[in-house]
C-alpha cells in the first residue's frame, strides 16, 4: 500500500499537463481514479465532470454513505494509459509517444466517457498505423467504439489485401469468433467490387459519349472549314498545312467515311454497314444543331423535320437519351478548355453558320 501512495505522488506532479504555475491555483483533489495495480489517481470532479458527461453521471451518483471515500475505478487497460487518458481531460492534450503507444486503449476509454476530440484523434492515429498484422483488431475495435472513419479504412485494407489478412492470427480468431463480423466484411468486398465494375461501366460509356461528341465537332469543322482532303467546294482543302488540325485521328476517319458514303453503291437498298453509320451521325447532328437553316452539314434540315414529324413515336426513347448524353458530355468537354478559347470558338462557328448555306462537298 505504501508503494501504491509513493507512485500517486509522484505521478500526480506531472498529471494535469498544466503549467506550474496554474496546477498550484487549483484546489485540492476531492475525487480519486482506481486504475490496474491499485494505482490511485486524485483528481478534481469539476474539472473531470466539464469535460465527461458519462463521468459527470458516475460523480453525481448518490453515495451508500457520505463519509465514504469517492473513488471512480477505470480497469482493464494499462495505468499508464489512464494517466495520458486524465491528462487530456485537465489540459486537451496528448504526446505523440502516448498516442503510438496506448491509442488503442485511449480510443476505448474516449469512447466509454463521450470524450469526441481525444476519439478523433486517436481513429486518425490508428489509420496512419494500420498494417496487415492489426487491422482485423482495430476493425473489432472500430465497429465497437463507433468510429466510422477508422472502421472504412480498416475495411478498405482488408478489401485490398485480403489474400494476405486471411493468413494473419487476427482473421482466425475473427473466423472462430465473430463470424457476423466476417459476413460484413465479405459483404464490404462484393460490393466494392460492383462499385469497381459500375464505375468502368460508366466510364466507357462516357468515354463513348464523349467521342460521338468529337465526331459531331469534326463534322462541323469538315462541313464548315473543310479538312485536309474533304470540304465544302468553296473552301480550298487544307492540303499544304504541315501539321493536321487538333483532332486529326477523329477527322481522318470522318473523310473516310464521307468518301466512301459518295462512292457507295449499296447504301441505295441499304447494305452497307459504313454507309448506316454515317447515316446515324448525320442523324445525331441534325438532333443536336439547333441552327438547321444556316447549317451546312448534309441533311441536316431534311433530318430535323423528319424527326420532328416522328416525335411522338415511342421507339425513339434510347435515341432521345443517347442525344442528351452527347449533349451533356460535350458541355463537360466545352467547360474544359479555357475560357478565351472557349469563346472564340463559339464565334468563330457563329461566324461561319450564318455566313452560309448548305453546298456541295468536293473530295
Amino acid at each position: 500500500m505504501e508503494e501504491n501512495q509513493i507512485t500517486s505522488l509522484s505521478i500526480s506532479e506531472d498529471l494535469y499537463g498544466l503549467y506550474t504555475a496554474t496546477a498550484r491555483e487549483l484546489p485540492e483533489p476531492d475525487l480519486h481514479i482506481l486504475t490496474s495495480g491499485a494505482l490511485r489517481i486524485p483528481v478534481h470532479s469539476s474539472i473531470l465532470a466539464s469535460v465527461s458527461p458519462v463521468l459527470e453521471n458516475m460523480i453525481d451518483r448518490p453515495r451508500k454513505h457520505r463519509s465514504s471515500e469517492r473513488v471512480i475505478p477505470i480497469l482493464g487497460v494499462p495505468r499508464d494509459a489512464v494517466v495520458a487518458f486524465l491528462r487530456f481531460l485537465y489540459s486537451s492534450r496528448c504526446t505523440a509517444e502516448e498516442l503510438e503507444k496506448y491509442g488503442i486503449h485511449l480510443l476505448a476509454m474516449s469512447h466509454v466517457y463521450y470524450v469526441p476530440q481525444l476519439k478523433q484523434r486517436c481513429s486518425k492515429v490508428l489509420v496512419e498505423r494500420l498494417t496487415i498484422e492489426n487491422v482485423v483488431d482495430v476493425l473489432q475495435l472500430a465497429r465497437m467504439c463507433d468510429a466510422p472513419d477508422l472502421y472504412v479504412k480498416c475495411m478498405k485494407l482488408v478489401a485490398n489485401h485480403f489474400k494476405a489478412v486471411e493468413k494473419t492470427e487476427g482473421w482466425q480468431f475473427l473466423q472462430d469468433h465473430d463470424p457476423w463480423l466476417e459476413l460484413q466484411i465479405l459483404q464490404f468486398m462484393d460490393e466494392a467490387e460492383s462499385r469497381k465494375k459500375r464505375t468502368r461501366r460508366l466510364r466507357e460509356a462516357q468515354s463513348t459519349y464523349l467521342e460521338l461528341s468529337e465526331a459531331m465537332e469534326c463534322l462541323e469543322h469538315i462541313c464548315t472549314e473543310g479538312c485536309t482532303s474533304v470540304g465544302p467546294y468553296d473552301a480550298e482543302p487544307k492540303k499544304k498545312k504541315k501539321e493536321p488540325c487538333s483532332k486529326f485521328s477523329m477527322c481522318e476517319g470522318l473523310q473516310q467515311l464521307f468518301r466512301h458514303f459518295a462512292t457507295c453503291k449499296k447504301r441505295v437498298n441499304g447494305g452497307c454497314l459504313r454507309c448506316k453509320r454515317m447515316w446515324q451521325l448525320l442523324r445525331l447532328h441534325a438532333s443536336i444543331c439547333d441552327q438547321p437553316d444556316s447549317c451546312r452539314v448534309p441533311l441536316c434540315r431534311q433530318f430535323k423535320l423528319k424527326m420532328q414529324q416522328q416525335e411522338k413515336r415511342k421507339d425513339d426513347a434510347r435515341w432521345k437519351l443517347l442525344v442528351r448524353k452527347v449533349v451533356s458530355a460535350k458541355a463537360i468537354s466545352s467547360l474544359a478548355l479555357p475560357k478565351r478559347k472557349r469563346s472564340d470558338q463559339e464565334l468563330q462557328l457563329q461566324d461561319q453558320t450564318h455566313k452560309h448555306g448548305i453546298r456541295s462537298f468536293i473530295f
